[in-house]
């Protein structure tokens, strides 16, 4: 059988449904984590402080900024639910069409999303709108199409960036990359995530008891520290990358 590849031809409604079998049914029985047990924090900690209007869009349990202050977006009712359970302004929405007037803030994360959506460059865009000229953008991408597996797939992910696609893309709606930080590595061996998956499908309940009482406290205690880098950097067997932009309207990008 020839390897699983990038779903770019799915369109919203189908991502939508992808995206909503798995993580709905993931935050319902996940726990909220907040965002100082993550190694994000000592790199998101100061820019939260200074940046009194945030936003962070589609978090899950996992959000990144501070609960106190911050507006999340998100797609599923039940980690809306459990945001606004412990005081968070949590309200129903998605990438493509934020509920929030233009240039509403200051800094804004959305981890773990472009590759979600199909249409990114609307996503971007719409990212643009709301933003604060000079405001700070933190975005984080699945790196090298060729190591697309059937988990991509599983998750609802629409596809993997070419290292070349980060230099370019983001300026061309006004972010500037000014730095950035390797987010992940591609694992060894696909068994575990073959194995995860198979659990994930026939056994959700064995599988959320191991991901909540093991693996997530396990996964949070092991985590590398991350540290800011100029320029893209070797990113050679790197799975993701968090990207640290400043919104500029109306630069365009070198050539």
């Amino acid at each position: 059988m020839p390897p699983p590849r990038p779903a770019e031809s799915r369109n919203d409604a189908e991502l939508i449904r992808a995206n909503r079998g798995f993580y709905e049914s993931l935050w319902a029985q996940a726990k909220l984590i907040g965002p100082e047990r993550f190694n994000t924090w000592p790199l998101l900690r100061e820019l939260a402080a200074a940046a009194p209007r945030r936003l962070e869009v589609a978090p899950g349990l996992r959000p990144r900024l501070p609960l106190d202050g911050t507006c999340f977006v998100d797609l599923s009712h039940a980690a809306l639910q459990r945001l606004r359970a412990h005081g968070a302004n949590a309200v129903h929405g998605m990438i493509g069409a934020l509920p929030c007037a233009n240039g509403s803030f200051e800094l804004i994360c959305a981890l773990d999303i472009l590759e979600h959506v199909a249409d990114d460059d609307s996503a971007l865009a719409e990212l643009a709108r709301v933003a604060t000229p000079g405001a700070s953008v933190l975005l984080s991408v699945p790196l090298h199409p060729e190591a697309w597996t059937a988990f991509d797939d599983f998750v609802g992910h629409c596809r993997r960036y070419e290292p070349a696609q980060i230099i370019t893309k983001p300026p061309r709606h006004g972010f500037t990359i000014d730095q950035n930080a390797v987010y992940g590595m591609q694992p060894k061996s696909s068994r575990m995530l073959d194995l995860g998956q198979w659990y994930l499908t026939h056994r959700r309940e064995r599988a959320m008891w191991w991901y909540n009482r093991v693996f997530m406290p396990l996964g949070l205690r092991f985590q590398k520290p991350l540290r800011w880098r100029d320029g893209l950097g070797d990113t050679d067997g790197v799975d993701e990358l968090l990207l640290r932009c400043r919104y500029r309207p109306g630069t365009t990008p070198s050539h």
